[in-house]
């Protein structure tokens, strides 16, 4: 959609790229403006996309207590120098085909994926430690005088275990609830 004087204008099946260019024979009259690619950047869910900063998509779910575990992942990362750094030398070889065979086989093998000597339980253990490195130099301090590292909690403890919240639903799911769906919603009910 375009956003003019008010109103949206549907450009459904349209690229953005022909609005640029002036390929639209009905948008020919409209200026592309920044507030263009913005609301286009709206319309599309990747893993990441570059708006005024770096937006990352979260966590599909979890618990009520690892809800602020990924922000507090990605703070470590992103806010200190040294972390990303070391983030960015961690992955930097990586290839396109090796990202894409991660991408696709995460969500069946979990921990277990393997990639190239190791598995992603420990590059999980890496990173983990990467970024509470990065949140301890940040110095950034509860009432307590805590750093930031304790959010960071309950997905150390899920590396710790070797085997994620969703491959705990399951074993659940087909064993202690018997396939009772409204089971997972109980036990993760936020109200």
């Amino acid at each position: 959609f375009i956003y003019r004087d008010g109103k949206y204008i549907d450009v459904a099946g349209k690229s953005f790229r022909d609005f640029l260019d002036r390929r639209i024979p009905e948008l020919k009259h409209i200026t592309p403006m920044m507030s263009d690619w913005a609301d286009h950047l709206t319309t599309i869910f990747p893993e990441s996309r570059l708006k005024t900063f770096i937006e990352v998509r979260g966590a599909d779910g979890g618990s009520w207590q690892s809800i602020c575990g990924l922000p507090a992942l990605w703070a470590g990362l992103f806010y200190d120098q040294t972390a990303l750094d070391a983030a960015w030398d961690m992955v930097k070889d990586w290839t396109t085909e090796e990202r894409a065979a991660l991408r696709a086989s995460v969500p069946e093998l979990a921990f277990k994926t393997p990639f190239r000597a190791t598995n992603v339980l420990e590059l999980a253990r890496q990173m983990l430690e990467i970024s509470a490195h990065g949140l301890r130099s940040r110095a950034v301090l509860d009432s307590k005088g805590a750093t930031e590292e304790s959010f960071l909690r309950p997905l150390q403890e899920t590396v710790d275990r070797g085997y994620t919240l969703a491959e705990e639903l399951l074993a659940r799911y087909r064993n202690e609830w018997r396939w009772d769906l409204s089971k997972i919603l109980q036990a993760y009910n936020f109200l």
